[in-house]
C-alpha cells in the first residue's frame, strides 16, 4: 500500500521520477551513512585518535555491510532515529578490539545530515544536467520558430502581437538564473555535518578540526563547523526547488493556454478523454502546474523546520525527512515533463 503519488503503482508514471527518488531509497541512505562511518574511522586513524588496525576493520566492514531491516524498524520506533540501531548492528560485526572505535565522537545527526548531503550531491548533478538540457531544447525552439507571431495576453486579454522569441525568453531566462543558483549551492552549501553530542566535538579535543577537515575531503564535501540547528541550507535548497518548479509551472500554464486557444501550438501526442474521443489534453503541461503548486506548498513546511530549539530538535528535523524527498521527486518529474513538452512542439505561432 502506498500513500504517495510519487511512488504509486500507476500515478507515479505521471508525477513520479524514479531516478530522482532513488537518492532517497533506504539503500542509498544506508550506503551514505556507512560512508560517513568509514570516513570518520579513516580520519581519526590518520590523526591517531583511534588505532589504524581498528579503522581498517571498520572501513572494510562498512564497505560490505547489509543492515537487518526489521531490527532497524524497531530501533527507529524506539529511538526516533535509525543510527543507534545501525551502529549497534555494525558493531556486532567487528572484533572486540575494534568495537569501541566505531562512531567515535559522532552523534546520530552527524550521520543522518551528512548522508543527506552526500545524496544531495547526486540530486544537484541530476537536476542541473536536466535543467541545462531543457534550456538547450528551448533554444532550439527559439531558433526554429522565433520570428513567428503570437498574440500577447495581459491579464488574460489579447494585447498586441509579439514573437515566439519573446514568449520563449520568458520561459528560458528564469531557468538560467535557477541553474546559476544551483551552481552556487553546489559550490558553497554541500558541507559535512560533524559536531558530536552538542556540536562541540568534545571527545576529539584539539584534533577535532583536523579530523573534521580530513573527513570532508574524504567524502568530497566542503568543510564547515557543525550546523545541527542551522537549517537554512536545507530550507534554501527547498526554496530553489520551488522556484524552479514554479518557473516550469508558468511554462506549462502557457502551453495549456496556447493549446486551449487552438491554432497557436501543435504538440505531438496528447492525452485522451474517456468521454470525448476527439480531444488531445495537454496532460504534461497540466502536471507542470500541479507540481509547481505542490512544491510551493511544501516549501513552507521546510521553512517551519528552520525553527530548532536549542542545540537540536527532533520535531523540526523530522519535518525535513517527510518533505524534502517529495520536493526533489516533484522537481525531477517537472524537468522530465517540461523537456518532453519542448521536444514535442511541432509548430508554434504563425508566419508574419
Amino acid at each position: 500500500m502506498t500513500f504517495s503519488a510519487f511512488d504509486h503503482p500507476y500515478l507515479s508514471a505521471l508525477v513520479g521520477d524514479d531516478e530522482a527518488a532513488g537518492f532517497f531509497s533506504a539503500e542509498a541512505e544506508f550506503a551514505a551513512m556507512l560512508s560517513f562511518e568509514a570516513a570518520l574511522a579513516k580520519a581519526e586513524a590518520q590523526w591517531e585518535v583511534i588505532p589504524a588496525p581498528a579503522a581498517a576493520e571498520i572501513v572494510a566492514c562498512c564497505r560490505n555491510f547489509r543492515p537487518h531491516m526489521e531490527r532497524l524498524r524497531a530501533g527507529i520506533a524506539r529511538d526516533g532515529v535509525v543510527v543507534p540501531e545501525l551502529v549497534k548492528q555494525v558493531r556486532e560485526s567487528l572484533s572486540e578490539e575494534s568495537k569501541p572505535y566505531l562512531h567515535m565522537g559522532a552523534t546520530s545527526q552527524d550521520v543522518i545530515d551528512t548522508a543527506l548531503i552526500l545524496r544531495m550531491k547526486g540530486v544537484c548533478d541530476l537536476l542541473h544536467s536536466r535543467l541545462l538540457a531543457l534550456q538547450g531544447a528551448m533554444e532550439k525552439v527559439e531558433e526554429t520558430f522565433g520570428d513567428r507571431v503570437l498574440m500577447a495576453h495581459t491579464r488574460m486579454q489579447a494585447a498586441i502581437p509579439i514573437t515566439v522569441r519573446d514568449r520563449v525568453r520568458a520561459w528560458r531566462e528564469p531557468l538560467h538564473r535557477h541553474a546559476s543558483e544551483m551552481d552556487r549551492y553546489r559550490a558553497t552549501d554541500l558541507v559535512l555535518q560533524f559536531g558530536g553530542a552538542a556540536g562541540t566535538l568534545e571527545k576529539l579535543g584539539d584534533k577535532a578540526e583536523a579530523v573534521r577537515r580530513t573527513m570532508a575531503a574524504e567524502l568530497g564535501l566542503l568543510d564547515a563547523p557543525q550546523w545541527h540547528s542551522q537549517r537554512d541550507r536545507i530550507a534554501g535548497f527547498g526554496s530553489l526547488l520551488s522556484l524552479l518548479t514554479g518557473s516550469l509551472g508558468k511554462f506549462g500554464q502557457d502551453v495549456a493556454l496556447l493549446a486551449q486557444m487552438g491554432g497557436e501550438i501543435t504538440l505531438a501526442g496528447g492525452g485522451g478523454s474517456s468521454a470525448m474521443a476527439h480531444k488531445q489534453n495537454p496532460v504534461a503541461a497540466e502536471m507542470l502546474v500541479g507540481l509547481a503548486r505542490y512544491n510551493a506548498a511544501q516549501a513552507g513546511g521546510l521553512h517551519q523546520a528552520l525553527v530548532h530549539e536549542q542545540e537540536r530538535s527532533g520535531a523540526a528535523w523530522t519535518l525535513e525527512w517527510m518533505i524534502l524527498p517529495s520536493m526533489v521527486a516533484a522537481t525531477g518529474a517537472a524537468l522530465r515533463l517540461a523537456d518532453r513538452i519542448v521536444r514535442d512542439i511541432r509548430d508554434i505561432g504563425r508566419k508574419s
